[in-house]
């Protein structure tokens, strides 16, 4: 396993150089770039730029996981969810030009008096289109456990059943509601065969059972990242030094 980070907080306010060289002098082996944040990798970056960025990271410690997007396929409206899988391909297209392995996509919801199923079947289809483009690019399209009603694992489980492709799969979340009586073991198993190559974690002082979370994932050889989303610090590089030193211990045996 290795540990990365989600621009979300962290490094959203940073350049590209900046965020490459803080996360090398930190002990953080990689990154997943979200849209709209100061790093400027977006699909509109042109193949020059595309070379440069790629440059960069390969000249540096430091892998790009790939791009987090905000796309989401549960709308009702044909046309919006359309538009969401026309996003997602420039974006698999554009990591693959850098040198990533896949999209961080999500649900974010169910349709509010949709009949559950219904929106599942919506969100699979739109997926397994997702992953029938990607899957040519030698990407994954990473479904990050997210929204209301879809962040139930059952929910994902049937999600994943619905998009029935290789390339389509779960991008772990670390949600409060996945811990029952103190176990994640039971939704953790619900889609540990689907896992991706990214992992969300969030504070690792949090009640939740990351200890577990990773003895899990080293039990099936996982070997892909951890990318933390955790909030915003005045004091980044102080903290990211603090948390590879606890990521590191919690993983322990």
């Amino acid at each position: 396993m290795k540990l990365g980070i989600v621009t979300y907080m962290w490094g959203a306010e940073w350049d590209l150089p900046t965020l490459i060289k803080n996360c090398a002098d930190t002990g953080f082996e990689g990154v997943e770039l979200r849209t709209t944040h100061k790093h400027g990798v977006e699909p509109t970056l042109s193949p020059d730029q595309r070379r440069d960025v790629r440059k960069r990271f390969d000249d540096s410690p430091v892998k790009f996981v790939g791009p987090g997007t905000a796309c989401e396929f549960h709308n009702a409206d044909h046309g919006i969810v359309q538009q969401n899988i026309e996003l997602t391909r420039k974006f698999v297209e554009l990591s693959h030009d850098l040198g990533g392995t896949g999209v961080k996509v999500r649900p974010n919801g169910l349709v509010k008096g949709e009949d559950r199923a219904k929106t599942i079947d919506r969100i699979g289809k739109a997926l397994r289109e997702c992953g029938e483009f990607a899957v040519g690019f030698g990407q994954e399209i990473r479904v990050e456990v997210h929204g209301g009603g879809t962040s139930d694992l059952e929910v994902m489980k049937q999600i994943m059943a619905a998009a029935d492709h290789e390339a389509v799969v779960v991008c772990w979340n670390s949600n409060p509601t996945e811990t029952v009586d103190g176990s994640i073991a039971r939704n953790f198993n619900l889609v540990k065969n689907k896992l991706g190559r990214t992992v969300h974690i969030h504070d690792l002082y949090d009640p939740y059972p990351y200890r577990e979370l990773f003895a899990l994932l080293r039990k099936q050889d996982y070997d892909g990242y951890c990318l933390s989303e955790s909030p915003a610090t005045p004091d980044v590089l102080r903290v990211m030094r603090y948390y590879r030193m606890l990521f590191d211990e919690l993983n322990r045996d």
